[in-house]
């Protein structure tokens, strides 16, 4: 049997730069909606939405204690995104390589304005 769908992706997820520093602030613990809150200069109802896009990418698990809702970080999904990064990573390194060689031959060649 075929796992469920997840409601939103991993990349539409981290698309908001609220819902990155929610995955930062919860890489560390388990924490609960109100100390998430008084992170941040918004409402409890936004964090909590945020809180929701993230849970439906299964970028955070939530879990009742007594009356609280608590949520940690769920980094697996986080794995789909590095191997897509990595995929870059060789063009970067070819031009960075280029830009070195290019610095060191201008600077070789007293290309430095004296």
């Amino acid at each position: 049997m075929a796992a469920p769908a997840l409601k939103h992706d991993v990349y539409q997820a981290i698309a908001d730069p609220t819902r990155r520093k929610l995955l930062t602030l919860l890489a560390d613990k388990e924490m609960p909606i109100t100390e998430i809150s008084s992170c941040f200069p918004i409402t409890r109802t936004a964090v909590n939405k945020h809180l929701h896009v993230l849970s439906d990418a299964g970028l955070v698990s939530r879990r009742k204690v007594g009356r609280e809702t608590r949520y940690t970080l769920q980094a697996e999904p986080l794995i789909e995104l590095k191997r897509w990064l990595a995929f870059f990573e060789q063009y970067w390194d070819e031009r960075l390589f280029a830009l070195k060689e290019l610095v060191e031959a201008d600077h070789n060649s007293g290309g430095e304005g004296e």
